[in-house]
């Protein structure tokens, strides 16, 4: 955890000075020796099981098959990212669209290409000694949290969809890094986390089970990650755009009929890479949050617009933006993946 929480403090440094691919504001893209275009993809945070396509796009020369030479980096939360990518220190982000919304509303020159993670792996995490089975099981509980973010700002609105208030629970605000400590010291009952993410890395240390109460199974969905790119980047590199969406969503279909290769495929990404295993859970766990009703059976990364004012509606009532615009505010539809 120590090294985990002194490498993000690093990232924000690292996100100006690493950005190699980002080209110029004539539009123009650096290039490698062999002629693709260099480009960078920020993460949404340090590389977990989540994000095993990007790297089995890479291995695989999906990625150079459509002209990128792509640098994958490690990010420090969606707004972190989303911030960069707006700012033009990458060229691309992975980034959950609660937090681009956020940022959109606030005046931030950013937009989703499209969402590929269209369920929501959102949830209250919890060991399984907990008998915590139903949300009203949650009254009285403290769950660890971090003040601000979406999870945090959706969580009364989960309640509410359950017949609860947001005074049945404590809060206790912490960091991201320092959720998973305080629900394995004690300290807290729970925390709030991607199912993806915190739950299999848990259990995997403190030897015990994790349950969760995912908030797409009680009532409330909405999309979550998804790439990004800056208004400038869209309305100049239309093309490159165009072929990392393609290439993208490519990779997440090659990866999707092979998991264990995409799996070993993120060896020696990062210095704080989950275990094997718990790669291996949290990939299994991501592909089955690729598509809703109205996008099952269409490449990854194809949204509906339907379900793009399902998530404007929530994240309006929950007080994320300010009003709920049209899905076009915040969403570029034009570079959807055929397929």
């Amino acid at each position: 955890m120590k090294l985990r929480t002194l490498a993000a403090a690093l990232v924000p440094a690292l996100l100006l000075t690493a950005a190699t691919g980002c080209g110029s504001d004539s539009g123009e893209q650096s290039k490698n020796a062999e002629g693709h275009d260099k480009v960078t993809l920020t993460l949404n945070w340090y590389p977990y099981g989540e994000h095993a396509p990007f790297y089995h796009g890479k291995k695989q020369g999906i990625f150079t098959k459509h002209g990128i030479d792509l640098t994958i980096q490690a990010g420090q939360g969606s707004q972190k990212t989303i911030q960069a990518t707006a700012a033009g220190q990458t060229d691309f982000g992975w980034a959950d669209t609660p937090a681009l919304l956020g940022a959109v509303g606030q005046g931030m020159k950013v937009k989703s290409v499209g969402v590929f993670l269209q369920t929501t792996p959102s949830s209250v995490q919890f060991f399984s000694d907990k008998n915590i089975t139903t949300p009203a099981d949650l009254k009285g509980k403290t769950i660890a949290s971090t003040a601000g973010d979406a999870l945090s700002r959706t969580f009364p609105v989960f309640l509410k969809a359950n017949g609860m208030s947001a005074s049945d629970v404590t809060l206790q605000n912490t960091d991201a890094a320092g959720k998973m400590a305080a629900v394995m010291s004690g300290k807290t009952d729970a925390l709030l986390g991607f199912a993806t993410d915190q739950g299999p890395t848990m259990q995997e240390k403190a030897g015990k089970p994790v349950s969760y109460l995912k908030f797409a199974d009680l009532g409330l969905n909405f999309y979550s990650n998804g790439l990004l790119a800056s208004q400038d980047t869209i309305d100049k590199k239309k093309d490159l755009v165009t072929r990392m969406v393609a290439a993208t969503s490519e990779a997440w279909t090659s990866a999707q009929g092979d998991p264990s290769a995409a799996v070993d495929a993120m060896e020696g990404a990062s210095q704080q890479l989950p275990s094997k295993a718990v790669l291996t859970e949290q990939f299994n766990a991501t592909l089955k949050l690729l598509h809703t009703d109205a996008t099952t059976g269409q490449a990854p990364g194809v949204n509906s617009e339907d379900d793009w004012k399902k998530t404007i509606t929530v994240f309006a009532e929950a007080g994320v933006i300010t009003k709920a615009d049209d899905p076009a505010t915040y969403w570029d539809a034009s570079f959807a993946p055929k397929g």
